[in-house]
């Protein structure tokens, strides 16, 4: 049987942990966005010394473990006696700032595949149109680049900002008392794993119901000439 009082006991802990979740996971997704958005342009670049350093940006990032960019910046960093000497390590010492800085990296190099995939499906009649009107290349991305391919890219950026969402549960690792950290802490304490562990999986649920109601508003909002596409003459 379930104890509840445990429960209740440690749900002032659990509302705490979630907003560091929260917090974390909200400033790494705008970073992240920020950051994808000139990095994608750059990828679709024709020219390769624009988009080549941004591949190898992408490929790195998405070819190693989150836990082990992580651990690289956390612990790594402060392996090196200049930047502990620096004016850097400052910030380089607090896991909060790693944290932001490594998730935000992440997030940043899947979504800049995300939205450059998207900028490569635009159809080419927009383009064709832009160019007639004598459009020039900014006024292009601006005006139909962008706002074509952000709404294409909805589904994906989705997923992503799920997925991040549940990565979040390793910022434990680096003294990060968020969600996952407090059920660890509710189970040394009380030596009872349902009560902990099941309880953070039951706030992990709602969380990710909650983005992914979210994000199928935005697409009901923004796809909707998709559907009048796929629905046909009436």
């Amino acid at each position: 049987m379930i104890d509840w009082s445990v429960v209740a006991g440690a749900l002032p802990d659990f509302i705490k942990g979630l907003q560091i979740t929260l917090l974390l996971l909200a400033i790494s997704l705008a970073t992240g966005f920020v950051l994808a958005v000139p990095l994608a342009t750059m990828r679709v670049s024709r020219h390769r010394w624009l988009s080549m350093p941004v591949w190898l940006y992408t490929y790195v990032i998405r070819g190693t473990p989150l836990l082990v960019q992580l651990f690289m910046i956390y612990f790594g960093l402060a392996q090196f006696e200049w930047i502990r000497e620096s004016a850097a390590w400052t910030l380089l010492r607090s896991p909060w700032f790693c944290a932001w800085i490594a998730f935000s990296l992440n997030t940043a190099a899947y979504t800049t595949e995300i939205f450059a995939g998207a900028l490569r499906n635009t159809a080419i009649g927009e383009l064709e149109a832009a160019r007639s009107l004598g459009l020039t290349p900014f006024q292009i991305y601006r005006r139909i680049l962008w706002p074509s391919a952000l709404r294409r890219a909805l589904p994906q950026y989705g997923n992503e900002a799920v997925g991040l969402m549940h990565a979040t549960a390793i910022a434990s690792t680096v003294t990060l008392v968020e969600l996952t950290r407090v059920a660890r802490d509710v189970y040394s304490i009380h030596l009872m794993p349902t009560e902990a562990f099941g309880t953070v999986a039951a706030f992990y649920f709602v969380l990710t119901f909650t983005l992914v109601g979210l994000f199928r508003l935005l697409e009901w909002r923004f796809l909707r000439h998709l559907r009048r596409k796929e629905a046909g003459p009436a």
